[in-house]
């Protein structure tokens, strides 16, 4: 007789956070199917849990359920309690935008939101290392105006210590609540008009510029972007940073999934907010929540 031997935790836990990735979200979502779905969700060992006739979302909830457990939380339950609690929360998608992996020089920001002004959060769970903060926060400085770091308890005392009194600092309770130990400050004038426009695509620059009153000429491409940057470093931070606001608030908008993210299960919502889909995928994937978990084991 054969006994069904669990992989080690550290092996299903991985199985279940790659449960939230947006490559099988996309796959669900414009395929209507994903076998890396029926592998994780076998890895997982979160079948035994569950009825398998229960709908799919019922998995993605229990997973997520087991991640926000203090000892296994990771980046994705913090960028979903930033998504659900803050921009869903606070805010609205017809007011603001969030914009995840956002690379600002060296670095990539976990998550930040535009609505009139710019916020990042720098995540550092429970399971990360602060080894490269400083060089972060550094980065995040020069382009957004308020920044800042959430994270658990064992890092707060070191995250203090490390970073500079204007940038906020905020914790993930045990209960799931986001609590703020001190208060980002508004500083604009840090902003380093050459990072911005290192980050942003050359429409947006374009846009920026024209809306500062800035006449652009008619140059080969070859010659356009050096001349761009040129008039980018004559705008003032202020202008920068305002503009900056203002053009990607629009270009990077997700104000037409407004009534779509109301149906979206909460476990789900920063991953579907960070995948780039399709209006008809939304609905795709809104009906593939609804299929009885033993049917999705199938596509295996």
């Amino acid at each position: 007789m054969l006994i069904a031997v669990k992989p080690p935790e550290e092996s299903r836990l991985s199985a279940t956070s790659r449960l939230f990735s947006p490559g099988l979200i996309r796959d669900l979502a414009q395929k209507g199917s994903s076998p890396q779905f029926s592998r994780l969700a076998k890895e997982s060992c979160l079948l035994d849990q569950i009825n398998h006739e229960s709908p799919l979302s019922n998995l993605f909830e229990k997973a997520f359920s087991l991640l926000k457990r203090k000892e296994f939380r990771n980046e994705y339950i913090y960028k979903n309690a930033l998504a659900h609690k803050i921009l869903l929360g606070k805010h609205s998608l017809q007011t603001a935008a969030m914009l995840t992996e956002f690379r600002v020089g060296s670095c990539k920001a976990d998550i930040a939101i535009l609505n009139g002004t710019s916020t990042v959060y720098e995540i550092k769970s429970e399971r990360d290392s602060l080894a490269r903060i400083q060089d972060q926060i550094s980065w995040y400085r020069r382009f957004f105006a308020h920044v800042n770091v959430i994270t658990g308890e064992n890092h707060i005392k070191n995250v203090f210590a490390a970073l500079p009194d204007d940038v906020g600092v905020l914790l993930l309770t045990d209960r799931f609540q986001i609590s703020t130990i001190r208060k980002s400050q508004y500083s604009p004038e840090r902003i380093s008009q050459a990072v911005i426009f290192d980050a942003i695509r050359s429409d947006e620059a374009k846009k920026i510029l024209k809306n500062n009153g800035v006449e652009l000429t008619k140059l080969p491409n070859t010659l356009m972007h050096a001349f761009l940057r040129k008039k980018f470093l004559e705008l003032t931070p202020y202008e920068a940073h305002n503009g900056m606001v203002e053009v990607l608030g629009n270009t990077r908008s997700q104000s037409a999934i407004t009534d779509i993210m109301k149906s979206i299960p909460q476990s789900l919502q920063a991953v579907v907010l960070s995948t780039s889909l399709k209006k008809t995928d939304y609905s795709r994937f809104l009906d593939v929540m609804d299929i009885p978990i033993i049917e999705a084991l199938k596509w295996a």
